[in-house]
């Protein structure tokens, strides 16, 4: 598998993405990912819809928790048209259960613990400790990736305009 350095850090160490990079224009990887209730889920499930793609480390982290309710509450915002997907390597009854406790209802939790597939094929995955480096992709209702964010600090959060506007653009 193809690795990348360079692209971000933790606490200012870098670490190494396994995976290719991925770029606006190109069709967007489709993968299979577990929704909280065990069952598959393709991202090309998704198409007719603009689709935000919200990767995580993990929920139960700070700003991953910020991040998604963030996402949650402009995705009440964003009409029909539009899904956000939030995405981690937690289990899905994590999921389920951080949701719940959050009131999270606008944003559709996948895991991606299983294959490690959306990592892998987005080139988010990272070497060594098994989590998704924090990106958000958005892909259109035609299956195309429209806009790309990998957060170069992984404690970060990423940038919620650049994100919304590029979702708004599509709608």
């Amino acid at each position: 598998m193809e690795e990348r350095t360079g692209v971000v850090t933790f606490t200012g160490n870098p670490l190494t993405l396994l995976g290719p990079e991925v770029n606006v224009g190109q069709p967007a990887p489709d993968v299979e990912l577990v929704a909280n209730d065990l069952t598959p889920v393709t991202l090309s499930s998704f198409k007719g819809k603009v689709c935000a793609i919200v990767a995580v480390p993990s929920l139960d982290t700070p700003v991953c928790d910020t991040e998604v309710r963030r996402f949650n509450e402009e995705a009440a915002k964003l009409g029909k048209d539009v899904v956000v997907l939030g995405v981690s390597m937690d289990l899905p009854f994590a999921q389920a259960r951080w949701c719940g406790a959050a009131g999270i209802e606008n944003v559709q939790t996948l895991s991606d613990h299983r294959e490690a597939a959306l990592g892998a094929s987005y080139g988010i995955l990272i070497q060594g400790l098994r989590l998704l480096a924090r990106a958000v992709f958005v892909v259109d209702k035609e299956g195309v990736i429209r806009y790309t964010e990998i957060v170069k600090e992984v404690t970060e959060e990423p940038n919620y305009d650049a994100a919304l506007a590029a979702v708004k653009a599509l709608v």
